[in-house]
Order: C-alpha cells, then structure tokens, then sequence
C-alpha cells in the first residue's frame, strides 16, 4: 500500500504503521486436527499478534471448501471490546480483484467481451493514447495505468462516467505491454467495463453471479449505510495512539479493485468453486493463473486477480489486500489442496508472512525459507543506505536522493508521513542484506533492518549514480 491510505494494495511505499497491542482471543476450533500443530499455530499467532501489535486477526486453513482450522484472535472493535469470531467480517483489500477477473472471464465465455480487444471498443470517449490498451492487459496491470493520484479526491462521490473521466487524465506510465505496474485504476475499469457490459452495477452481478449462486452468504460491497452483523472496524497506529480509518466516500468504497466484506466462510466457499467449473471452464481457471508476457516475453508472474509463486517446488496463486485499516491475504497451494486466509483490522501487517508461515506449521513442506544473509560485498552502498533511511527518518531527506519521477511521488506528502513512521522506530542496530540483483543498470538491495525493539524489510532500488530509483519498507 502507499504510505497514504489511497491504494488497496503494496506498492513500493509499503510504510503504514501497525497498531499496538494484543487484545484477548476468542474462537472455533475444530476437534479432528492433531492438537500440537493447531497448538504451534495459536502459538504463533498469539506472538506475532503482540510483536506486531494487532488488535485482531480471523485465520483459516481450508482444503477445497472444508475449513479444517477456523479462529478468531483478539478484538474486531476496540471502542466496544467486541471479539473476533470466525463469522466477523472484514474488508477484503485487493483480494477482492480477483472476483471482478473472475466477472470478466464469465463475460468472455458468453460471449459479451475479447480479451485482445481494445478498451476503446467499449469505451470510444477514451484518450486516443488508450487504443493499445486491452482488456488482457488491465486484467495483468500491463496496460500503463498506475495508482490512484493526489488529483483522485477520494472523499469526493462520483457516478461511474465520472470516475472514468478522471482515471482517463491520468497520464500512462509505459506503452500498454511494455512493463507491469500494479494498479488500482485498471480494475476499477474493468469494473465500469462490466457495468457497461451488463448494463448493472458490477456489484449486482458478483452478487447474482458469483455471491448467490456459491452460498457466499456474507459477501457484499461494502456499504458503511447499512446495519452489518459482525462487522470489523480497521485501525491504524500513529505510533501515539490508534486512531479509525480515515474515511472515503461511497465511491471509493465500491471500485472493482477491491472493495468487499467477506468473511472465512465466504472464502472457503470460493475457494471450493475454484476446484471447479461451477462458474467458467478449466481452461478460463487455467488462463488466469498462468503468467502475463511483456512484449519482449518477459513473464510478470501474475495472471488475472493473483499472484502467481511457488514455496519450496509447490505451485502458489494468491493475493494481498490492504484498504482502510484493513489487511487480507489468501494464499492457495493448489497442488497440495491447502488454502490459507488471514484477515487483519490494522494497516501495515505483513500478512503474506503470516500466512506463508502458517502453511508451513500445518504442513511442513510448506516452511518458507528463512532470511540468511548474504556477503556484503558493497558496505559503502550499505552505509549510503542506511544514511538515506536515517535522512528519511529524521526528516531531512532531499529531492535530489531520488530520480526526478520518484521525487514528484514523494515530496512534500509523504516524506512527511514516511517520517512520522520511521522517526519513532529509533535509531538502526543493524541491517542484514540478503538479496542482491541487477538488471538494466539498476541495483535492488533486500535488507532486514533492525531497530530496537522491531525491525523492516526494506528493498531499495539504485541506479548507477546511486540515485534512489524506488523502496519499499514493511514490518517483518
């Protein structure tokens, strides 16, 4: 996410803070799993709720439908004390995109839509520029479009034609296919794109479609009007206090790039479709987990709604979420028939962790390899790194540290916020590089920073005059 609360998922600016502290655990736990393995789960959770300061957190572990571990730990609502249940409901971030591709995909198998076709098929008023754009390429965020923009009023209401009108303004980054770049604006296309397709709001057709037809009972657009059983509230931490998610009007809570309530059971229930062909043919399924190519070929590793990975040889499709103080991870390792879902009520929680590392306490083949440092072969470039960091952190950092591109994303906002978050860490004790690659004369450098009583991790991007080209920094 940025390090504004503007996109629903990571981006470089990853630097939202957590919250504080552990609040009670209330929960189900079903009686058929072996008690150690469910015992080292709890376990862990409990330990890293408290390190990582959230106050509440839903897990599953399903296989093919079947919940074989549900729970809730800590607490949903903080002014009411009210605990998390398997049946609370959060947001789902970005986890969400992956319902509006499957929308597509329904659509092209009826015939209603081409993937090669141009965006402009349906939508001529677009800029001239947007012919090359298809539909395949906003479903594979190659289409040049990037994220939303301090131009994006998000407590603004717009009509849909509206909100187009100002995603079109938005100048592209690339030529369409050129390169990936993750972005909220081409799925909240793609959602107006079913709407002019259907002829109804593209909420009304996950829900008749999608929703009503696989029992997801709770699955809904958020809707902060209406009366919601079990409904979450999301935080963040200011490194003071918490304090409520900042609030955006309807329009930016119903985008297609990801703007769902859903709880555990509504994604075991989705889960068990995707086995399936109750809603488009093996071959669509196969078509949205296999890679996007660039037109040079290279592959993105990312199909249509997921990510797409592998943990020690075992094929892994999944996707993040982040909106509002919410956090969502669902990670399925579809070969073994293990899918893990972890909700979280606080902006900044390194979900994909946890949920990688829980699939490996409940299988160990699964185990994510630990962080092992590498030699530093360049402790001048680290000591540049740290420096910057530090600037960063006490406030005195300067535009000229970074291209002139990432600068203008920078400055004056967020190295305001940035500086918020990372001046009240403390000073760094150490920092572990453990990735190092190079291509196209830039540098990416993977370190876990520590500081005292936490630690990051932190990629930085150098270009050969050691101009910061990008970073990104999350809680580890």
């Amino acid at each position: 996410m940025r390090a504004t609360t503007r996109s629903r998922r990571s981006t470089r600016l990853g630097l939202i803070p957590v919250c504080l502290l552990l609040l009670g655990m209330s929960g189900m736990l079903t009686a058929q799993e072996p008690a150690d393995r469910t015992a080292r789960i709890d376990t862990f959770i409990q330990a890293e709720m408290k390190r990582l300061h959230i106050p509440g957190l839903a897990l599953a572990i399903i296989s093919q439908g079947e919940i074989l571990y549900g729970k809730g730990y800590g607490l949903a609502n903080l002014e009411h004390q009210v605990p998390v249940k398997p049946e609370t409901v959060f947001q789902s971030g970005s986890t969400g995109k992956q319902y509006t591709a499957m929308a597509v995909l329904m659509l092209a198998e009826a015939g209603k839509l081409k993937l090669e076709e141009s965006i402009r098929t349906y939508f001529p008023d677009a800029p001239k520029e947007w012919q090359p754009i298809t539909i395949r390429h906003l479903l594979t965020h190659t289409s040049g479009l990037g994220d939303y923009t301090e131009a994006i009023d998000l407590r603004k209401d717009l009509t849909e034609t509206e909100l187009r009108q100002l995603i079109y303004r938005q100048k592209l980054g690339f030529k369409p296919g050129e390169d990936f770049s993750y972005s909220n604006l081409g799925y909240t296309t793609l959602g107006t794109l079913i709407s002019k397709i259907t002829g109804k709001f593209y909420g009304d057709f996950l829900q008749e479609r999608i929703f009503g037809p696989l029992g997801m009972k709770t699955a809904r657009i958020i809707n902060e009007s209406d009366i919601i059983s079990n409904r979450a509230a999301g935080y963040f931490w200011n490194g003071v206090e918490w304090k409520n998610q900042e609030w955006v009007s309807p329009t930016f809570n119903s985008t297609a790039d990801g703007s769902l309530y859903l709880t555990l059971a509504d994604v075991a229930k989705w889960d068990a479709a995707l086995y399936t062909e109750k809603l488009v043919s093996k071959a669509s399924l196969d078509l949205a987990w296999t890679s996007g190519k660039l037109n040079s070929g290279k592959e993105t590793r990312y199909g249509f709604g997921w990510s797409l990975a592998e943990m020690n040889g075992h094929r892994l499709i999944e996707h993040g979420g982040a909106w509002q103080g919410f956090m969502a991870m669902i990670s399925r390792y579809i070969d073994d028939r293990v899918t893990v879902v972890l909700f979280a009520n606080v902006a900044g929680v390194p979900v994909d962790r946890l949920a990688h590392a829980v699939a490996g306490l409940w299988e160990p083949a699964l185990t994510p390899p630990t962080i092992t440092a590498i030699e530093d072969k360049e402790p001048a470039v680290t000591a540049l790194i740290k420096t910057r960091i530090s600037e960063l952190a006490a406030g005195t950092s300067k535009p000229e540290y970074f291209t002139k591109e990432f600068a203008a994303e920078l400055f004056p906002e967020v190295v305001v916020q940035i500086k918020e978050y990372l001046g009240k860490l403390g000073p760094i004790t150490r920092m572990v590089l453990f990735k190092r690659l190079e291509e196209g004369g830039v540098r990416v450098y993977h370190y876990q920073v520590h500081f005292s009583e936490t630690r990051l991790i932190l990629q930085m991007s150098l270009n050969k005059g050691n101009i910061i080209v990008g970073f990104s920094a999350r809680p580890d």
